[in-house]
């Protein structure tokens, strides 16, 4: 056997038992049997360095340092899920979920959730090509050479797989081998990991492969994204993609009603404590995916699928101080400041009390033995009083009347829940906050600046504002503390280089209450630049898909400020974009405005997104249930007759697919 040969023949063979031991579990030779053929494939592989494979198996050892980890889009958006606490959310949903679908059948597939760090990983032709970490949904840091040395993700499929798609996981760090890692640290002088999910979030992120390597990550995955995928619903997806080589966890259920996930809820509450690694909740998918893409999805997350979060860990700790934040929108919150204590693999030192509302309602006092939880597991919250143990000179909280940073009297509007700030312009928190914001990655991404230098810059007089920050020299900022000569170079030239950022982050940056940068990429796809937006009643800003009068008041409110305008003019002067570019605006129209259209069905020439992009291209709104304001159905294969139904009783025109691409000509 040549040597080209017997590489060949070996990696096919540690492939082989790779998947039999991570996905079968079911293991033929022993992990000595193993070590000797990865030994002699890599010194096969030195010996003969023109058969270098970047999916062998010897690529898990790690070896490739990376210094910067490069920011790439995801080809389809990572959502996040909604969040369920109660069975009655759980229901609710249920609810929203058979309007949408008309009373069609559904069936639920039910699947644990795992505490680790999201993972996005591309086969094509069978080949692992790139892995990317959730970050912001749209965008993620590539890790691939961290996630390579991860011995579940399978670097060459096996079987009849699809020529490219990606799939979705958590890299998690299980219990065994997060307690091993932590001995070795103490037994090495060194402080122990405070939790699984953030040591593996960490992990990802290190620089050297051989690095990580050495820890017992694993990687469960548990959703599949692409054109064309070979199955017609979910659950049967995860049957595929296990006998391709995933390790998709056998957790996974069908159930056929929601009381069959009911059930799988209550057996899971008392038996996730049993499981090998750290979970803190379910995730229930509608099935089908033909509904899946009929419910489609919110600014944030899809509506066939939310998270059913069990009980969180409760702690008790005293409450010291109560203090007062500003938020950049002029928002209070107040703030427990606690004895520290140890929640869910975390030390806890404070937590909100949201606001006036939620302090009267407990009836929460300083110097109280307060419970303390993390709501969805993340942010420290208070959810009662130990009365019991109350000090006898206890007195209640009275809420602050004016501002704790400019001693401006508060104000609280009629149906808002926080206490507000007035000083737009006077207060130092907002001013500060509004410019961080402005500065900050998902926004304008400035190199070299951050929330300190914010603070300092401002603190020196050089800026009131983040127009502020175009005028700045390298001559001005040298002289502050911490900047270095090269450091105020890098800090001008991040401020230079961010007038390339497109519109819509522009917009986003500008911290209009309530626009978030889903909202963001709504308005400016809607308005094209910022000169419409601006002129832009609330009436025509209700009009737009996914804008409610909420967020049309504030963008009103926003503009009709003449200090917001001249600073958006300063902006202008200095070149930021405002407005689409001509790649963005091409092939859109307004053929389609004031027209609301809904899409059902599975069409020949086009996927739903697809369509649903050329409604909103051509100035149209799509909408996910038939009214009477629903101009037309766009009725493909397969449509749900309880929607056809209603259409025609409504006198909604039902067009076909080849109609409506007539129609937009």
């Amino acid at each position: 056997m040549t040597p080209e040969e017997r590489i060949h023949a070996l990696r096919k063979e540690l492939h082989d038992h790779n998947y039999r031991y991570y996905v079968l579990d079911a293991p033929v030779i022993s992990d000595y049997e193993f070590d000797l053929k990865l030994k002699e494939l890599q010194a096969l592989e030195d010996a003969n360095p023109q058969f270098k494979d970047a999916s062998s198996p010897t690529m898990r050892v790690g070896g490739a340092v990376t210094k910067n980890f490069n920011t790439l889009e995801h080809e389809q958006r990572m959502y996040s899920l909604d969040n369920s606490y109660s069975r009655e959310e759980l229901l609710e949903w249920e609810k929203r979920v058979n309007k949408i679908l008309g009373g069609a059948k559904v069936e639920y597939t039910c699947e644990l959730k795992y505490d680790g760090a999201s993972i996005s990983l591309t086969y094509e032709n069978g080949t692992l090509s790139r892995a990317l970490t959730r970050g912001d949904g749209f965008q993620g840091d590539e890790v691939t050479a961290n996630v390579k040395t991860i011995k579940s993700v399978p670097l060459k499929l096996r079987g009849d797989y699809p020529e490219k798609f990606d799939i979705r996981g958590e890299i998690i760090l299980p219990l065994e081998g997060f307690e091993k890692m932590n001995k070795e640290r103490i037994k090495n002088g060194d402080d122990p990991y405070m939790n699984p999910r953030n040591t593996a979030s960490g992990s990802l992120k290190l620089q050297d492969s051989a690095l990580v390597a050495e820890r017992p990550l694993d990687c469960l995955l548990y959703a599949l994204v692409g054109r064309n995928l070979p199955a017609a619903n979910h659950y049967e997806l995860l049957d595929k993609a296990r006998k391709w080589g995933f390790k998709i966890p056998k957790e996974a259920k069908l159930c056929k009603t929601m009381d069959e996930v009911l059930t799988y809820l209550d057996h899971w509450d008392t038996h996730r404590h049993d499981l090998p690694y750290e979970t803190d909740g379910v995730v229930i998918k509608v099935n089908n995916l033909i509904q899946q893409e009929e419910l489609g999805y919110t600014a944030k997350s899809p509506r066939w699928a939310i998270a059913y979060k069990f009980q969180t860990e409760q702690s008790s700790s005293v409450l010291e101080k109560i203090t007062y934040q500003v938020g950049r929108t002029g928002a209070i919150t107040p703030v427990a400041n606690l004895q520290p204590v140890l929640l869910a693999g975390t030390t806890v030192k404070r937590a909100s009390l949201h606001n006036a509302d939620q302090i009267a309602k407990l009836d929460i006092r300083e110097g109280d033995t307060v419970f303390v939880e993390k709501g969805g597991e993340i942010i420290p919250k208070i959810v009662g009083v130990d009365l019991s143990r109350r000090p006898e000179d206890s007195s209640p909280t009275k809420y602050i009347t004016n501002c704790p940073e400019c001693d401006t009297l508060l104000q609280r509007q009629a149906g808002e829940a926080q206490h507000f700030c007035p000083n737009i312009t006077g207060c130092p928190p907002q001013i500060t906050g509004r410019i961080q914001h402005f500065i900050s990655r998902k926004a304008m991404d400035i190199e070299g600046l951050g929330a300190e230098t914010v603070e300092l810059l401002f603190n020196e007089g050089l800026i009131e504002n983040y127009a502020d920050l175009y005028t700045l020299t390298k001559e001005q900022v040298v002289p502050l503390e911490r900047m270095a000569d090269k450091s105020a170079e890098n800090l001008i030239q991040g401020i230079a280089d961010s007038v390339n950022i497109p519109f819509e982050r522009v917009l986003f940056a500008l911290g209009i209450r309530y626009v978030g940068e889903t909202v963001a990429k709504v308005l400016a796809k809607a308005f094209k630049d910022i000169d419409a937006l601006m002129e832009a009643s609330q009436e025509s800003l209700m009009q737009v898909n996914e804008i409610g009068q909420r967020i049309a008041e504030s963008v009103v409110s926003f503009f009709e400020e003449e200090k917001n305008r001249e600073i958006i003019e300063e902006l202008r002067k200095h070149g930021l974009k405002f407005s689409l570019s001509e790649a963005q605006l091409e092939n859109q129209t307004d053929l389609l405005k004031g027209k609301t259209l809904v899409v059902s069905g599975v069409f020949e020439n086009l996927e739903r997104n697809e369509l649903k992009k050329l409604i909103e291209d051509n100035g149209g709104k799509v909408s996910s249930s038939i009214s009477s304001k629903t101009s037309y159905l766009v009725a493909g294969n397969n449509m749900g007759p309880s929607k056809r139904t209603k259409a025609e009783t409504l006198g909604v025109p039902i067009i076909s697919e080849e109609e409506f691409l007539d129609l937009i000509k």
